[in-house]
Order: C-alpha cells, then structure tokens, then sequence
C-alpha cells in the first residue's frame, strides 16, 4: 500500500490479493533485509545516543532535554545511514513495476538481487531515495521513546533509592 497508485483501497483487500495472487511467501519476501536493516540500525542508533548523552549530559542526570535531542538526533543519524538498506526491503515488499521491467527475472528476490535492482534503475542516488521522509518520521519516534525511557528510568531509580534511605 506504500507504492504510489497502490491498487488497494483498505489493508485486508491488500492482504487478501497478495496472499491469493503469490501466497503466504510473499508476506516474508523481505523478512531477512528486515533483520539485517535492524541490526545497523539500531547499533548505530544506540551508539549515537549515548555519544549524545556524553556531549550533552555528561553526568546522566535526568535531562528531558537532553533525552529529546540525543534522542531525536540517534533516530536521524541511524534512519539515515540504513536507508539504502530500507529501500532495497520496500523494494523487496512492492516489487515496483520500474524496477521489475528492468529486471531480468522478472521477479525480484533476495537482498544482493534488490541491490542490484536499485543501482540498475537509479544508479547511487536511487539508495538515497525517501531518505527525507525516513529522517523526519524516525527523530520524533526515537526522541519520544528515549524521553520516555528515561522518565521511567528516573522514576524507578528514585524509588529505589528512596525505599533504601527509608530503611
């Protein structure tokens, strides 16, 4: 439904031609660029945050702000480095029409296959498209999840320490 001119109107007639036209395959057929995106994305995105938190708050103290900027600033650094991987994965998903009119198969299967399909059509660039859109979706994302975690975290840990000094 991510494809422009998608001929779906709702997710269950999606799922119902997709599953009737290529079967349940097709619901994985990216499956392990998923996991391979996460992996870097989330080590990248962990690493920029606590690089982050060093620079901005480097006693850990609770510092919403502080969380809301590492925070925003991982999710983008991360979001963007991944995103040749995400538009191999969604390339992979909606097995566009361009792209499959370029490739030989016809069909586009497996992560080195979508690699190749992305340089063939669009050439280095191409690995960069939406790149935008993926920034600006992932920074309010990732600063809320770390705003949140860390208000929790504060709130625990000072319980924590208040039910030591009451006993």
């Amino acid at each position: 439904m991510q494809m422009y001119n998608s001929p779906y109107q709702r997710v269950t007639d999606c799922v119902r031609a997709v599953w009737r036209n290529e079967g349940a395959g097709a619901f994985y057929r990216s499956y392990t660029t998923q996991l391979t995106m996460n992996i870097p994305f989330q080590a990248i995105h962990f690493m920029t945050y606590e690089f982050l938190q060093e620079q901005l708050n480097p006693h850990r103290q609770y510092n919403p702000g502080s969380h809301v900027v590492s925070g925003a600033c991982a999710g983008a650094v991360a979001a963007a480095a991944t995103t040749p991987l995400d538009v191999c994965k969604t390339l992979l998903n909606t097995q566009e029409s361009l792209a499959l009119s370029s490739n030989i198969s016809g069909h586009i299967t497996g992560m080195a296959n979508a690699f190749r399909t992305v340089y063939q059509v669009g050439g280095v660039t191409a690995y960069f498209r939406g790149v935008q859109a993926r920034v600006i979706y992932q920074m309010p994302s990732t600063a809320i999840a770390w705003s949140v975690y860390e208000f929790f975290k504060y709130i625990l840990t000072k319980r924590q320490e208040e039910r030591r000094a009451g006993k």
